[in-house]
């Protein structure tokens, strides 16, 4: 893998840590600012919607600048976004400061998605996807615990502060390494064809199945110090360690995820699909036991990451030519729209609904909605393909 992919990674590392750390700080955020933790889980949703937001208003641009400037840009925008939230007096101007930074999050990640599958030959797209997205896990098994216990240790905004000086570092980093490139010189063509890829049935399928995965995910993960301390009886001090087994699993999650994509993709989809079903439904029943849990949870982490490059590669497949960028962007929107539904409906379910300890089990019958969604996706592709075939195969009349 060429160097400047390992740049792209870095920048991933820094937005991975301000994604994710939060939910390992839940606790003290809640208290200090004078919030349930329900209402401080919507932080996480916040960030989310962000990015759902900023993808179509930076995607915008996308084609007006070149991709190393483009991504140089977006890490200014993350490294501001982070000083705020480090400054923020109250609950809402953390809000606001998170949505901010989450701005910068979906361009980041789908126009360096692209980057990413030019830099390497064709039959390593997905891993190379993957190795981008290893700053993500690399931000869990380091970046979240680290926080987390610079958070609980010295207060939660020395974590955000300790984020923007890493913002500060990937942007070195992308400046040096990432090759320049220029502009597209036929805006109105390539905005042509992001309207088109946008209203392809199954970059649309794709982007459904992408968000009612995620949904699942964070409807889990968001609540997991909760889960540990209140249902498993951890203290919180061991949080951060298990965060730690949770990082390893996405670690292995999401290279094993782009190594299957890039050999077979459509049956990657549909299994890692179940496998995050039956483990968060598993985990139900493993949170009332600590060794079980501990288990659960990097599995939990593997099986979530597990389905990142090949929906991601599967959607820039579907979205060929000058939308590409665009809808690759949209798709980590759409992870993220999971990631803001999820939290809700985490939230939900522990104010409204059976409780903490039935956060995992309504968590785990999500994806197989997706599931559902994919497996008609496929379908209609077949039927597209061998309409195509039937006509070409014809006589001419």
């Amino acid at each position: 893998m060429p160097l400047a992919l390992y740049a792209l990674t870095a920048g991933a590392f820094g937005i991975g840590v301000t994604e994710f750390v939060i939910m390992g700080l839940l606790i003290d955020v809640s208290a200090d600012l004078g919030v349930s933790i329900s209402a401080a889980g919507l932080l996480i949703s916040g960030y989310a919607l962000g990015v759902v937001i900023g993808a179509p208003l930076l995607g915008a641009i996308a084609g007006r600048w070149s991709r190393k400037t483009l991504l140089t840009s977006l890490m200014v925008v993350f490294t501001i976004g982070n000083l705020a939230c480090a400054l923020a007096p109250d609950y809402w101007t953390l809000m606001a400061a998170r949505v901010l930074t989450a701005f910068a999050h979906a361009s980041f990640f789908g126009v360096g998605s692209v980057v990413a599958t030019g830099l390497v030959a064709p039959n390593k797209k997905a891993s190379a996807i993957a190795v981008m997205f290893t700053g993500l896990t690399v931000a869990n098994i380091l970046g979240v615990p680290f926080g987390t216990w610079l958070g609980q240790a010295y207060g939660w905004r020395a974590t955000f502060w300790a984020v923007t000086a890493i913002g500060i570092l990937a942007l070195a980093v992308i400046a040096l390494l990432v090759p320049k490139d220029k502009a597209s010189e036929d805006n109105e063509e390539a905005s042509q064809g992001v309207l088109a890829v946008l209203g392809r049935r199954s970059v649309i399928l794709g982007l459904l199945t992408t968000v009612l995965s995620w949904v699942g995910v964070f409807a889990g993960f968001t609540y997991i110090a909760p889960i540990l301390t209140e249902i498993t009886g951890f203290s919180e001090a061991a949080v951060s360690p298990i965060l730690l087994v949770f990082g390893g699993g996405l670690v292995v999650g999401n290279l094993l995820g782009g190594w299957l994509a890039d050999r077979h993709l459509m049956p990657t989809v549909i299994a890692s699909l179940v496998v995050l079903s039956a483990v968060l439904l598993a985990m139900t029943a493993a949170i009332h036991q600590p060794v079980l849990a501990v288990i659960a949870i990097g599995l939990f982490g593997a099986a979530a990451f597990a389905t990142v490059s090949p929906l991601q590669i599967w959607v820039l497949q579907k979205a060929e030519g000058a939308g590409q960028g665009l809808a690759s962007s949209f798709n980590i929107a759409a992870f993220n729209l999971g990631n803001a539904i999820g939290a809700w409906l985490g939230g939900a379910v522990i104010d409204h609904g059976p409780g903490l300890g039935s956060v995992t089990l309504v968590a785990g019958l999500v994806p197989l909605a997706a599931l559902a969604v994919a497996v008609i996706a496929i379908r209609l592709d077949r039927q597209k393909t061998d309409l195509s075939s039937a006509a070409l195969a014809s006589p001419a009349e």
